[in-house]
């Protein structure tokens, strides 16, 4: 075995290694968090990980240089990573269920079309709706009492996804400082089906030129939404 066959073993042993204390912190942190995406999580960690010690000093006092950028950036790049993992992932249903593409002009490209909500109700809400939590989650780290939460149920003000029998998750992307955003009631209004208003809200928008209709919401662009909102809502 050569040097470069040992270096690369060292270099996934490390990889391994921080994989599982990711793993490990995040379990420990979100119990909301399911397995698979746990391990993905590690796996970009521990891979990014190994590959800064393999940088020459040059290229690690860059990255010292923009120190206080990194949170900024590493949220652009796992939001990145999410957009490309829903555009695969809604590549493969649109191939399933209906292989009409959605042309976005300005852009230049693509969007798959989303699927009827009848093929929502038969998948699981953890493959499609990200991040998802029930009340008692709710009430505990985002100090959401019940009572408030069933109130906004009610009055439409925020998403509620049936699980089984008469339970419901609350996607956790639509509350911003313990309250969901503005606009989510105007698109109830519009896309009365809580899966495909979610869905919807969560997938790059031919209407919004490829752009995320929760993303522009949580930065008060909610007129732009709804209109988006008005021209996509079925029938």
């Amino acid at each position: 075995m050569n040097r470069f066959q040992t270096t690369a073993i060292k270099q996934d042993d490390f990889a391994e290694m921080v994989a599982e204390d990711v793993e490990r912190a995040l379990a420990h942190y979100d119990e909301a968090i399911n397995k698979p995406t746990m391990v993905s999580v590690g796996k970009i960690a521990g891979s990014i990980a190994s590959a800064v010690t393999l940088l020459s000093p040059k290229h690690q006092r860059a990255i010292d240089a923009i120190h206080a950028d990194l949170p900024g950036l590493a949220s652009k790049f796992v939001r990145a990573l999410a957009a490309e993992a829903a555009r695969r992932s809604e590549a493969g249903i649109a191939g399933a269920t209906n292989p009409t593409t959605i042309l976005v002009a300005d852009a230049g490209q693509t969007l798959p079309s989303l699927p009827k909500s009848d093929d929502l109700e038969s998948m699981l809400i953890e493959d499609w709706a990200g991040r998802v939590a029930g009340s008692t989650y709710l009430e505990e780290n985002l100090r959401i009492a019940r009572s408030t939460l069933h109130r906004w149920q009610r009055r439409g003000e925020v998403i509620a996804l049936r699980k089984g029998g008469r339970k419901h998750v609350f996607p956790l992307a639509q509350f911003v400082d313990g309250r969901p955003v503005a606009g989510v009631r105007d698109v109830l209004s519009l896309i009365s089906n809580p899966r495909l208003a979610w869905l919807w809200l969560t997938r790059p928008a031919a209407q919004l030129d490829g752009r995320i209709p929760i993303d522009l919401l949580r930065q008060d662009q909610v007129d732009e939404v709804v209109e988006a909102a008005r021209v996509f809502a079925p029938g």
